[in-house]
């Protein structure tokens, strides 16, 4: 079986270029699911020794499930600084785990389905789908956790549920997210009405990464902030509502722009444009801001000789970890620039 290492140069990921529903707003959706073992320290208090046993425990039970048959193990203490920053930036991995000495991970060869073990909590999984699939999602991971759950005995309380190393993780042990694409909403101004919308439903919107993470190229994270007292298919319907409600706001708001700003809307679009096919050096953050007016321009079907799975390659490959696997050797900031912006230019050479 092929490594990640060395498929990273032909896809970004088999999740990411399919079609899902809404997947022109909705880019793609994911459940995490954290578990601890019964009588084990978390791995914030546990021994090295004892860290590494449970381990390489843990790597026996995961190849025993069949969902995760055909999975590969990455140890973070046998792989390089910009290998991790590939599975980062693929969302494999935290950066948390990424620091563990003893971390690892499994992930399945669509990189639809991922473990991390010994990262905040013994188990992490997670599952990955294209657009606004989340009940497909589920069932997939949901088989996962059973298949561990027959292997090992979770830490788990009659009244409180999934006992967790964050106390914010308790209950479900469930983080449902939606990675959604709303320029239409920042160009008339209504993300601040949106942002209270969503903090009012016990939810929350991040940037591009997630937790901590800034927002870039109009790409934001919404998911739930509540685990205890909600159940698994009450924290998936409230996500799953409130990204047909922000799909409906964001199609509504392209509307406006044709109507009202058109002429203003397409010379954004073709000065973003102007700038990938003839920039000679430019950054992760330039590049997603611009490719954002690109995405938006090809949903309306502005420019028409430009693929969204294109687009979402570039998404992923424009990104340091990247970047220096397909050149094949570590880059200085300046040079990685400088072969983003080539690679730009070649994917949009024939773009009008």
């Amino acid at each position: 079986m092929s490594s990640i290492f060395e498929n990273a140069i032909k896809t970004p990921g088999n999740w990411l270029l399919e079609n899902g529903p809404n997947s022109d707003i909705v880019l793609s959706c994911r459940i995490r699911l954290a578990r601890n073992l019964k009588n084990e320290l978390f791995p914030h208090y546990i021994k090295k020794e004892n860290s590494k046993k449970l381990k390489e425990n843990l790597k026996k039970i995961i190849s025993n499930c069949a969902s995760l048959n055909n999975s590969e193990f990455y140890e973070m203490s046998d792989i390089t600084h910009s290998q991790k920053m590939l599975l980062l930036e693929r969302h494999l991995i935290s950066k948390e785990l990424a620091e563990k000495e003893f971390g690892m991970l499994a992930v399945s060869s669509d990189e639809k389905l991922s473990i991390m073990v010994n990262e905040e909590d013994h188990l992490r999984l997670q599952a990955f789908g294209s657009g606004l699939q989340l009940s497909e999602v589920w069932e997939k991971i949901n088989k996962l956790d059973d298949e561990l759950a027959e292997q090992v005995e979770f830490a788990y309380s009659e009244k409180y549920g999934f006992l967790t190393a964050c106390p914010t993780n308790v209950g479900t042990g469930m983080r449902c997210s939606i990675l959604v694409h709303l320029p239409g909403i920042i160009l008339i101004n209504q993300l601040k009405s949106i942002h209270k919308a969503i903090e009012k439903l016990g939810l929350t919107i991040r940037g591009y990464y997630g937790e901590g993470s800034e927002a870039i190229g109009n790409f934001f994270q919404i998911s739930n902030q509540i685990t205890l007292g909600l159940s698994e298919e009450q924290i998936i319907d409230k996500i799953n509502n409130i990204g047909k409600k922000i799909v409906e706001h964001e199609e509504n708001a392209r509307k406006v722009l044709l109507q009202e700003s058109k002429i203003r809307l397409e010379d954004q679009i073709y000065r973003a444009l102007g700038i990938l096919k003839n920039a000679r050096i430019i950054s992760t953050n330039e590049t997603m801001s611009l490719l954002s007016f690109i995405r938006l321009a090809v949903d309306l079907k502005i420019i028409k000789d430009i693929t969204i799975s294109t687009l979402n390659e570039i998404l992923v490959f424009l990104q340091p970890g990247h970047l220096q696997k397909i050149a094949g050797k570590e880059l200085s900031p300046e040079k990685r620039d400088f072969i983003r912006a080539k690679m730009i230019r070649e994917k949009f050479s024939n773009a009008n």
